[in-house]
């Protein structure tokens, strides 16, 4: 998981300094230049062999973890949770992308609302049903901008939120407070599906820390460039996917599982999850855990 992706990055390194820009393809000659490194008496020994080894797999790791770091700063970049309170300079851009995304999907929004009007009016009026097809364009346009009213400046981070906005909405839950709850309570089969995608968004991610660590290779070799920016693509739709997936698996086991967490508290409840069980769900999950900050515990 380290060491061979780091073993590549060493390679491409290796050829970008030895071709440079003006033998970028010239294979003859990193050939030649890796023959003679193979002759030399570091290379030829067992225990400059075994040094020179030991070295490859050190920065290959060390290579793979900076990989990892970058994967882990990219995530919270793209998830932007707390976006309001990055530095200055990010939190200004953060703003704007929010205000502007916020504008074109309530162009999109109320584009869908009016063939939604439209096609209510066809049915009253004739009796008779519209072609669903321009319906389902609006809807692909608002939702290919966010799921729900942006609040972030990604459309992944958009669709984490979007998953608060509608438990909130629907059933008076707050997937914060709920979750560590929740979590404790799922069934293991559930608990794994959702594991695995968040594992797949992590690794999502951390393709895209090996795409910033490409990225600057362009300075000295222009190959790594397509090569950065194949990744960087790559790295755009695993992450939207495995967000996705994500994101319906959290509201998923909310949804399906959270009148088993009121039934173990011992909140009596008759029926399919309600925002009545909702608020007092939410009521005794604060209060549980404002005794337990308040005795010390937290």
């Amino acid at each position: 998981m380290l060491v061979l992706p780091g073993a590549l990055f060493l390679a491409i390194v290796t050829a970008a300094i030895t071709l440079g820009q003006a033998h970028a393809l010239d294979a003859r000659r990193l050939t030649s230049q890796i023959t003679h490194w193979a002759q030399t008496s570091a290379a030829t020994t067992f225990g400059g062999q075994a040094v020179l080894l030991s070295a490859v797999i050190a920065a290959a790791a060390i290579s793979g973890l900076a990989a990892q770091s970058l994967g882990t700063l990219l995530q919270r970049t793209i998830l932007a949770a707390n976006w309001h309170v990055w530095p200055r300079p990010l939190r200004q851009w953060a703003d704007m992308r929010v205000a502007r995304r916020l504008t074109r999907w309530t162009t999109a929004a109320r584009c869908y609302q009016q063939q939604l009007d439209a096609d209510a009016r066809a049915l009253a009026l004739d009796g008779r049903r519209a072609n669903p097809a321009p319906r389902r364009v609006a809807h692909s346009a608002m939702h290919h901008i966010a799921a729900e009213e942006p609040a972030r400046p990604t459309w992944s981070g958009d669709r984490i939120h979007a998953v608060t906005v509608r438990l909130n909405r629907d059933h008076h839950l707050e997937l914060a407070l709920l979750w560590p709850h929740l979590w404790l309570t799922l069934p293991e089969n559930t608990r794994t599906e959702i594991a695995s995608a968040e594992q797949a968004l992590t690794r999502a991610t951390t393709l895209g820390g090996w795409a910033l660590l490409y990225a600057p290779l362009t300075a000295w070799w222009w190959p790594a460039a397509p090569l950065a920016a194949v990744l960087a693509l790559t790295v755009r739709y695993r992450v939207r996917s495995a967000t996705d997936t994500y994101a319906q698996l959290l509201e998923a086991a909310a949804r399906l599982h959270a009148t088993d967490l009121a039934a173990q508290l011992g909140i009596d409840h008759d029926g399919p999850l309600s925002p009545i069980l909702g608020d007092a769900l939410t009521r005794q999950l604060r209060t549980r855990t404002t005794i337990a900050s308040a005795s010390g515990l937290i």
